[in-house]
């Protein structure tokens, strides 16, 4: 049995000290830390980082370039939802998910999605009721119940609903929540169903009620979610209770850094460097019963060695004793991928994304998008119909957007946005939580409609429609991922999202941010393929206000 030996200074979390030492690593686990009075390098070794919360798929990489991309920043697992395959190929979808992550040297956590599909308000792939959930949750590489979105059913008990949660209580498995803005003597009694996280949270006020239930608070950053500001002084003040996570993370970002941007944010904001380790590294693999390793003896030798403990550079990391990635580049090879996918759609006519109005002018409801939320606000627009059609305004950045039933052939669901900025063109994707139909934002209905075309000609995707012509990046695995390196990935999606910044758009995230005018689960006002979709009601509502 070949013996490593790594010399440099032990971060102990758990004991809250940092000491000079010899890691011994034989057979893929620790097998000694020898303190020691010699001289050691000038080097800190600790647990890998943990992202507690994330779609894979939202990277838009299938699990194995993901990991090859994670590693690289100090990530050696991560606690996944593959609930966003799951709502376009269902159980085949998470069955691809762990046969491909298997195929590599990361630890994924896959958990058994909750909500597929997510409401019965919009078209999905596929679905897994309460009896294929507890077939997932039985199975010894499936950890948790993934989010659960659907938390009125909780709150009105819903049977399907508390049989899935009753499954993974059976199986001593954790259940993951999702309830945004939810407070109070509502949010007591859905944690009392037995959920034990949310990553929901975007104001300190929400979070500190949750915790007083018991419940954990993940402190999300990611690609479009970012409440790392709001949460963060919760390192410090709950460092028992708190994980960090990023939900949804674009492959440009990835290609940046991971959980170990927050571990350096939160240290630059001056809180705790064991609190903040604590939250990176160690309570989700507590929570989650994750088989990661501590840095503790006959652990798994999962570590990673950083230059020094403020700007935590990473210079190797390794999993079961495995070298991984060193100096910024990652050792682990691509794999092979044969894609799966569902799409069944015809191409469509501008007429398509005509909105029929007979009046002169109309006021209309409107999604306003914003920055770095999930959530939208509700506004409203005078608009000016041509035709008899109602078009974008681009003078008051009131713009159409769509959404495209990608599993039938069905009419296109219209209304209008606001804070997207395009000038000219369009841009569109196939992902679009939850169901990950066909959704489109432009300026003019031709512009839109070719954007949607790009998509449908190569069954998933994203596209881009300026004066210069159409770009696309395929997707071909469900539509969601891609099925190439990574890097080559984040660098075509990169090239998109400047062409989409460069239709006039300020987002940050444009693309990102345009998969979650659909999500249906998050307040106030989104777009279904099946119409305008009130989030606090739970309701569909008319896209023109009454005439006075």
């Amino acid at each position: 049995m070949n013996e490593l030996q790594l010399a440099g200074h032990v971060v102990d979390i758990p004991g809250r000290r940092t000491y000079p030492a010899v890691v011994t690593i034989a057979g893929g686990f620790i097998r000694n830390i020898q303190p020691t009075a010699d001289p050691v390098p000038d080097r800190f070794i600790l647990p890998g980082f943990i992202d507690a919360h994330v779609h894979v798929e939202s990277a838009m990489l299938v699990p194995s370039e993901f990991a090859r991309m994670a590693v690289v920043h100090g990530t050696t697992g991560t606690v996944s939802d593959p609930h966003e395959i799951a709502n376009v190929c269902g159980v085949e979808g998470v069955e691809f998910m762990l046969e491909n992550g298997r195929q590599v040297p990361f630890k994924f956590c896959f958990g058994a999605p909750s909500c597929v599909p997510a409401t019965i308000f919009e078209t999905a792939g596929d679905s897994i009721d309460a009896k294929a959930v507890d077939q997932l949750l039985q199975r010894p590489d499936i950890y948790y119940l993934s989010e659960m979105m659907n938390y009125p059913g909780v709150l009105h008990e819903d049977a399907e609903v508390m049989a899935k949660i009753a499954a993974a209580r059976q199986q001593g498995k954790p259940v993951d929540g999702h309830a945004p803005g939810l407070r109070g003597a509502d949010a007591g009694r859905y944690i009392a169903a037995g959920i034990s996280t949310d990553h929901e949270c975007f104001t300190l006020e929400e979070a500190l009620d949750k915790l007083q239930y018991g419940m954990h608070i993940l402190i999300r950053e990611g690609s479009a979610a970012r409440n790392f500001e709001a949460l963060s002084s919760l390192i410090d003040s709950h460092p028992q209770m708190v994980m960090f996570c990023s939900d949804d993370k674009h492959p440009d970002n990835l290609e940046e850094g991971h959980i170990n941007v927050l571990v350096k944010r939160a240290l630059a904001k001056g809180y705790n460097l064991y609190n903040i380790l604590q939250a990176a590294c160690v309570n989700p693999v507590l929570h989650y019963k994750m088989p990661l390793g501590l840095l503790r003896v006959d652990d798994p030798a999962d570590c990673i060695v950083v230059d020094n403990l403020t700007d935590f550079n990473i210079l190797e990391t390794y999993i079961n004793g495995t070298l991984v990635a060193q100096h910024g580049q990652t050792l682990i090879p691509s794999v092979p991928i044969t894609p799966i996918n569902r799409f069944s759609c015809s191409p469509k006519t501008p007429a398509d994304f005509h909105i029929a109005c007979h009046e002169q002018t109309i006021r209309v409801k409107v999604i306003e998008a914003l920055q770095g939320q999930l959530i939208t606000n509700r506004i409203s627009a005078i608009l000016c119909s041509h035709n008899g059609n109602l078009p974008s305004d681009v003078s008051q950045d009131v713009l159409k957007v769509a959404v495209v039933n990608r599993y039938n052939d069905a009419p296109v669901a219209c209304g209008f946005i606001h804070h997207f900025g395009l000038k000219h063109g369009a841009i569109a994707s196939t992902v679009a939580h939850d169901s990950h139909n066909i959704i489109a934002v432009g300026t003019d209905d031709e512009s839109i409609c070719a954007a949607v075309n790009a998509l449908i000609e190569c069954k998933g995707g994203i596209s881009v429609v300026s004066e210069k012509g159409n770009e696309v990046m395929p997707l071909p695995v469900a539509g969601l991922m891609s099925a190439e390196d990574g890097y080559l990935t984040a660098h075509r999606y990169g090239r998109l999202d400047k062409a989409a910044k460069a239709l006039g758009c300020k987002l940050d995230a444009p693309f990102m941010t345009l998969s979650f005018m659909a999500l249906l689960v998050i307040p106030h006002l989104k777009l279904s393929d099946k119409g305008l979709f009130n989030g606090d009601s739970f309701t569909f509502e008319e896209l023109a206000f009454p005439q006075d």
